[in-house]
């Protein structure tokens, strides 16, 4: 990874999968980071093990009230925030008719209402000090709906919606935008999805490391770049896919029973 400037993150969802392997790489990389979870002792765990150039905090990302302690936080202990990631998010499996309206609701909140509370709450903060830069994790499924993975493929076509509008908006501003969109990743989500009959799509390609993916990101904020899919040489093929209901609906059958096939030799493999 090309050399930077040493710059203070927050990262959410921080105590395990994507969020701390990117806390982690950025440590090495002499950068400072803030670990917020919902589960305060998984990133309190993270930080301890990152040394004095991380701390961590609590923080439901459905809560305004908890953000802004977040980034009052970030302030105290290093004096300011230069890279918000929003990372965290949370998976309800299984087909739409199968999970609760609640289940779909929480989907929702966490996924895109989430990080667009983070990104208001720290949009003024960015404007006040003349910089920042909104990082997004999101999804391949942001341009393909899942049978499976319905509000969870949703959420992630509204969160990129509202990143690069907001984006456009601040097109003068001195704050840039990044987001990325990670393939199939070995995280205890995907582990999850693994447990479903339900979501054989999940499994059509080969999944990455967190790590992988962390080095993604790193080099995405690294470079400032607006957009990053994974795999990139599939990015044309899936986004123009995304627009065709037709071969969507065409493509369903085979693309179930090929990812019910990978999904069985998962299991086999882990048993």
């Amino acid at each position: 990874m090309a050399k930077t400037k040493k710059k203070t993150l927050l990262i959410t969802g921080g105590a395990s999968g994507i969020g701390a392997a990117m806390a982690a790489l950025a440590v090495e990389h002499g950068h400072k980071v803030l670990i917020a979870d919902i589960d305060e002792k998984g990133a309190a765990a993270q930080a301890a093990a990152l040394g004095q150039s991380a701390a961590s905090i609590a923080l439901d990302i459905t809560s305004s009230t908890q953000w802004e302690r977040a980034l009052d936080a970030c302030w105290q202990r290093f004096g300011g925030l230069d890279v918000l990631i929003n990372n965290a998010a949370i998976v309800h499996t299984g087909y739409a008719r199968n999970v609760s309206v609640e289940a779909h609701q929480q989907t929702f909140d966490v996924n895109a209402m989430g990080p667009i509370r983070g990104m208001m709450a720290t949009l003024p903060r960015f404007l006040a000090q003349g910089s920042g830069h909104f990082v997004t994790v999101c999804s391949m499924t942001a341009f393909l709906p899942f049978a499976g993975l319905a509000s969870y493929a949703a959420a992630k076509h509204a969160l990129r919606a509202f990143h690069h509008a907001l984006c456009i908006e601040q097109r003068t501003s001195p704050i840039d935008f990044s987001i990325i969109h990670p393939t199939s990743t070995e995280t205890p989500m995907l582990v999850k999805e693994a447990e479903s009959d339900e979501v054989p799509m999940a499994f059509l390609s080969s999944s990455v490391t967190a790590e992988f993916v962390a080095e993604v990101v790193l080099k995405a904020m690294t470079k400032k770049t607006l957009e990053v899919f994974m795999p990139p040489e599939r990015a044309r093929s899936i986004r123009l896919l995304g627009t065709d209901p037709k071969a969507l609906l065409k493509l369903a059958d085979d693309a179930e029973r090929a990812g019910q096939r990978n999904l069985l030799a998962r299991r086999a493999a882990h048993t």
